[in-house]
């Protein structure tokens, strides 16, 4: 196991998409849900809670090998928002093409074969950690970590808040992130025995909406 290699997967720099993407943020500034570094916490805070759970909670399944295909549906299933559904997929591609150029491995070759459309995102992170040499904590970690860092690095250039503040937030954020992490990882281990049924299925009906009002608004400053 290399953790070297999960500082390459986490990187921001890593080219694989998501500074395009607000992570529901932009949405939430342009509602009055996110005003600062306080309701900023609360946000992500709430992300991590849910989205970013059944995220981690995939990604990690995918790390342990279990079938893409069955945590795809399942996480198009734990998806209603059609434009939440395109940008996974979109992100998952991205990914998928940047994971591909790093790391040579038979398992992303056939994730790409069998999605051409792009499968989600988590379901594409954990198949990159596994060909990293990465396990699910690993990929759990991963994903969590990008469900509060894209929308605190949005917020920066959404409200011009200070980047010091926001790294302020993830690092408060860390103990609970490191707790969920534990409870996505449990998770995934059922799926391995007992299928994707045993998936959490935690879920933010606003963050859908939002979803859906963010892609039909005009200039914005993020996909999603």
């Amino acid at each position: 196991m290399s953790r070297a290699a999960l500082l390459v997967l986490a990187d921001g720099r890593f080219p694989a998409g998501g500074h395009a993407h607000s992570g529901g943020a932009e949405a939430a500034v342009h509602a009055g849900r996110i005003t600062g570094a306080k309701s900023l916490e609360d946000f992500c805070r709430g992300r991590l809670h849910t989205t970013g759970l059944v995220s981690a909670a995939v990604a990690a399944s995918a790390a342990l090998g279990v079938d893409p295909g069955e945590l795809d549906a399942a996480a198009d299933a734990r998806t209603p928002s059609p434009a939440l559904r395109a940008a996974a997929r979109k992100l998952g591609r991205q990914l998928l093409r940047a994971a591909r150029a790093t790391w040579a491995s038979p398992d992303l070759d056939a994730l790409a074969r069998r999605f051409a459309r792009g499968a989600h995102q988590p379901v594409v992170l954990g198949v990159a950690a596994r060909a990293a040499g990465l396990g699910p904590q690993d990929a759990a970690h991963c994903a969590l970590y990008e469900s509060v860092g894209g929308p605190a690095t949005a917020t920066v250039r959404l409200l011009s808040l200070d980047p010091f503040d926001t790294t302020a937030v993830l690092a408060r954020l860390a103990p609970e992130a490191d707790h969920v992490a534990e409870t996505a990882v449990r998770a995934a281990h059922r799926v391995a025995d007992e299928g994707a049924d045993a998936l959490p299925a935690a879920s933010a009906p606003l963050l859908e909406l939002f979803a859906e009002a963010h892609a039909a608004r005009s200039g914005r400053l993020f996909a999603s």
